[in-house]
């Protein structure tokens, strides 16, 4: 199993101690640093100030939004990183939710699994650099000839010669249709909550996606990661206490009533009680309450929280049940240096050769 460092998207400002934590994760021996967008920083530009301190870890998007950059934009990004990193570029892809797609960036949110397929169709096609890139879709027609067009645009192909065709490119998702879309048309699925003990669920939708006519990948070639807070510690309900405000924030305030993708997730691995208890109290106004009401078995489903010992036992657990990467957000260097130590990672030996 790989470790990729979670940097996530930024608060109120940028974190102190990035740029450590991404030096230490390479040194650590962690596999790649990924960094998140939602509404403030963006995926792309902490990846090229702080990646250009390391030489060996991949750097990847955990996700970039959609909705944020016309495919085109995107893969000018995504190339751009690519030959300045010497081909360490991962793009993680996302739609987001009809809040942030509607509300911030003015754009409908409707038809995301149709917009994607296009979006990564253009993408691959820039990145291919075959012919002058064209997409007779809908959603993302080029060249475009619609409203307000002049009626003089004409196909291109990047300047730039892509440093890798084969770029692999994730897709976040979270139910059934997205996930079998994305085992069908990408190198990867980036699971923003994976529980072990439903991943015969999750092989299901995957499964569905590679017994399509024209899938990219088999599930042998295909990477799964997975988001994952790993803590090792002695104080586990002190840890699981400062997790519940972030599970109860995304249950109860990332998406609207009607269409909360995560509350969903949470539903189908039985908590479908507790969603409406959390939801109840975090539009409420009362975070506080709403945080408490998160079960300590719903923290567990979704992180690895113990000593030493047992973290690299449920690590161990979830590469059995398919993961290939964790996606672990650490706080301080003191973290990063507990988890590579945990899962054996500063020993330059594999978690399996321990078990």
């Amino acid at each position: 199993m790989r470790i990729g460092l979670q940097l996530g998207y930024w608060g109120a400002r940028p974190p102190a101690n990035a740029g450590e934590l991404v030096e230490a994760a390479e040194r650590a021996g962690f596999d790649g640093v990924f960094a998140a967008e939602s509404w403030g920083s963006d995926a792309f530009t902490p990846l090229a100030w702080w990646g250009a301190r390391t030489d060996r870890v991949r750097l990847g998007t955990s996700v970039a939004q959609l909705s944020a950059r016309s495919p085109a934009s995107c893969a000018m990004h995504a190339l751009t990183l690519d030959h300045l990193s010497g081909g360490r570029c991962v793009l993680g892809l996302g739609v987001s939710g009809p809040q942030v797609v509607e509300g911030w960036y003015g754009q409908p949110f409707a038809k995301p699994l149709a917009r994607t397929r296009e979006y990564v169709s253009i993408v691959r096609q820039v990145l291919a650099r075959e012919a002058p890139v064209r997409n007779d879709g809908p959603h993302y027609p080029l060249p475009y000839a619609g409203p307000g067009s002049l009626g003089l645009s004409k196909p291109l192909r990047p300047i730039t010669h892509p440093l890798r065709a084969d770029l692999p490119i994730w897709l976040g998702a979270e139910g059934p249709r997205n996930v079998a879309q994305t085992a069908e048309i990408a190198d990867g699925w980036i699971a923003v909550y994976y529980s072990p003990r439903v991943a015969g669920m999750y092989e299901d939708w995957l499964a569905e996606g590679f017994a399509r006519p024209g899938a990219r990948r088999s599930r042998a070639e295909f990477e799964v990661a997975a988001a994952c807070q790993v803590v090792v510690t002695d104080d586990a309900p002190g840890a699981r206490a400062l997790l519940k405000p972030y599970l109860a924030l995304y249950v109860g305030g990332m998406g609207a009533p009607e269409m909360n993708f995560h509350a969903e997730l949470f539903r189908r691995m039985g908590y479908g009680e507790a969603v409406d208890d959390v939801s109840k109290l975090f539009r409420a106004g009362d975070k506080e309450a709403a945080a408490a009401a998160v079960p300590d078995e719903m923290v567990d489903e979704v992180a690895i929280i113990g000593d030493r010992d047992h973290v690299r036992r449920r690590a161990a657990e979830w590469a059995d049940a398919g993961v290939d990467t964790l996606l672990v957000g650490c706080r301080d260097v003191a973290h990063v240096r507990s988890v590579a130590d945990a899962l054996g990672l500063a020993e330059g030996v594999g978690l399996a050769e321990h078990l």
